[in-house]
């Protein structure tokens, strides 16, 4: 297969929202079931456009092979961008007359969108936009601070009508880093970072022990780090977290007592606290406390299940 025609299946491929991937290569019916499960696709679209580009060469696609695929991609129902920005800002300056849009296509079939409020009577506050980040055929959006409150519930009108959604799915998740909220929400995570050491067997990631110590304290102590180093990975895995700055934790609970009488036991309305933590990468830290000696091993479930329930603000309440 010659260069030519590998870069127009490559673009062919890339024309594809990341939804429809495997419903159009199976109706394609080119690269075998076999060839499909060796693709790993969680992974960024641009590594796995490379790697079908790299079985199709395997293959030796052929200019009626390509051709198939772009007319079943013509076929199908893909999704219209310029449908979708038309729409959304028709929809937003039907309920606002001062509010300027901007858009950028952006990779993996997202575009970033650049909103400034204004209101009624005085013109769209430049200073002060709103960045939203939408994939499309997916129920996400990424979205910067909205100064505007009164305007959020606007803004998720539009994106979901815009968007063909029921809804738009509204997370508790927070991060300044997109790329990490990207591999939170759509559990890319454990595929998209590289890790490390993964073929170093655990006894060579122990820490060292002083030499004049009891042969019986380090056995236990190899033992024991051995189990914590175990533990830590079935919690968080063997690969680089995503980049969280804190965790939030809101608790509503009854002062449970056996003595008659108190005050506190009494009470009918709950006591609350909120209780914060926060790293310039929290999910590392955390990962780093029990192997650290900080902290038992394993952590309790509310700090290890952060990525996997794609949430940093919990509320927990009395059964």
């Amino acid at each position: 297969m010659d260069e030519t025609l590998a870069e127009f299946i490559k673009r062919t491929i890339l024309k594809i929202p990341m939804t429809e991937m495997m419903t159009v290569l199976k109706a394609w019916d080119f690269l075998s079931e076999k060839q499909l499960q060796t693709v790993n696709f969680r992974q960024r679209k641009e590594p796995l456009v490379h790697d079908l580009v790299l079985l199709c060469e395997e293959k030796r696609a052929s200019v009626h092979d390509a051709a198939l695929l772009d007319i079943i991609c013509e076929d199908i129902d893909l999704f219209d961008m310029e449908q979708f920005k038309s729409s959304f800002v028709k929809i937003l300056r039907r309920a606002l007359k001062n509010v300027t849009v901007s858009f950028r296509d952006a990779e993996e079939n997202s575009v970033w969108i650049r909103i400034a409020w204004g209101t009624q009577y005085r013109k769209p506050n430049q200073y002060k936009p709103v960045y939203v980040v939408y994939y499309s055929q997916t129920p996400y959006v990424f979205t910067s601070c909205c100064q505007l409150k009164s305007n959020i519930p606007l803004l998720g009108q539009a994106l979901t009508v815009a968007s063909n959604h029921h809804k738009i799915v509204k997370m508790d998740l927070r991060s300044r880093y997109l790329d990490s909220l990207k591999a939170i929400v759509f559990k890319q995570y454990n595929q998209n970072f590289e890790t490390h050491n993964t073929a170093m067997p655990l006894q060579e990631r122990t820490l060292e022990l002083d030499i004049h110590m009891d042969s019986r304290i380090i056995h236990e102590n190899r033992i024991e780090k051995e189990r914590v180093q175990r533990v830590t990975q079935e919690a968080f895995g063997n690969y680089p977290q995503p980049r969280l700055e804190f965790a939030q934790y809101k608790l509503e609970t009854k002062f449970k007592s056996d003595f008659n009488g108190d005050i506190l036991a009494e009470r009918k309305e709950p006591l609350r606290c909120l209780i914060k933590f926060s790293s310039p990468h929290l999910l590392e830290a955390l990962k780093a406390l029990a192997p650290a000696g900080i902290a038992d091993a394993p952590l309790s479930p509310l700090l290890t299940c952060i990525p996997n329930k794609g949430m940093n603000y919990f509320k927990i309440r009395d059964k």
